[in-house]
């Protein structure tokens, strides 16, 4: 079988700290995958390490046949790695449609002679990621907001604008750091939804770190589960719920609380 990302032993240490150790998964195209675990566990740092923002130590980290370890994020981003942040990065004081576009632009083909001078390639080019950014707007839902400054947005749809940047950048795996982060119950079911709409519009591969179990089991196919910055269980979502150890890491906690 022929897997979109193979992850093998990777480890990163802080200081004395080692934040992850031997980490490993394959992940097939056209399918979601969860990453979970409690606070301090290790999946944000993995999430930085695929995506280029952290060096591993050892490991290696094979994406579509080549081995991208090391690699520079805006490289890693150009072959089709994309992702997202706990926090929203997005450019507050311009619109939402603006803030699509530059998520296409990573990919344009004129020079900055030809964007000052404006040549014809450059409005080509300016007019088809126009039209991709709306597209991408609408898939999402928001694209009444398109003409509207990105920070005046409600939080959903600023989530979903966020997506919307990505998406617009033609990913073939899309990393989803806390996507439902500060919604509430509603806009979490929404976005589900919206992920599974996506997922199977465009094909793609999908690694999803989120705390709400509901859009973990609601979305995900197959699950890595960490603690202490290692894997302490894999599995299809039914045999996660049911594993003792990450009752006791992790889900025991939720079924106490609800």
């Amino acid at each position: 079988m022929s897997f979109l990302l193979e992850v093998n032993d990777l480890s990163i240490n802080f200081k004395a700290l080692k934040a992850v150790s031997g980490f490993s998964a394959k992940l097939e195209r056209n399918k979601i995958y969860g990453l979970i675990g409690t606070n301090g566990a290790g999946k944000t740092t993995v999430i930085n390490m695929l995506s280029g923002l952290l060096k591993p130590a050892s490991g290696t980290i094979i994406f579509d046949g080549k081995d991208i370890t090391g690699c520079q994020p805006d490289k890693i981003a150009r072959m089709g790695i994309l992702r997202t942040y706990q926090n929203l990065r997005l450019f507050k004081k311009i619109s939402a449609l603006q803030n699509v576009i530059i998520g296409a632009q990573i990919h344009k083909s004129y020079n900055n002679l030809e964007a000052i001078v404006g040549s014809k390639r450059f409005i080509e080019e300016e007019k088809q990621m126009e039209q991709k950014a709306m597209e991408m707007l609408r898939i999402m839902g928001i694209e009444s907001y398109a003409r509207e400054q990105a920070d005046s947005l409600p939080y959903g749809a600023q989530r979903k604008l966020e997506i919307a940047r990505i998406l617009a950048a033609s990913p073939k795996l899309l990393l989803l750091d806390e996507p439902a982060a500060g919604m509430n119950p509603q806009e979490s079911m929404e976005l589900v939804q919206t992920i599974k709409k996506i997922q199977e519009e465009f094909g793609l591969t999908i690694l999803l770190i989120e705390h709400d179990m509901k859009v973990v089991m609601g979305l995900c196919e197959y699950i890595y589960v960490m603690s202490s910055g290692q894997v302490i269980a894999e599995g299809e979502p039914k045999a996660i719920r049911d594993d003792p150890k990450v009752i006791e890491a992790y889900l025991g906690r939720s079924r106490k609380n609800a």
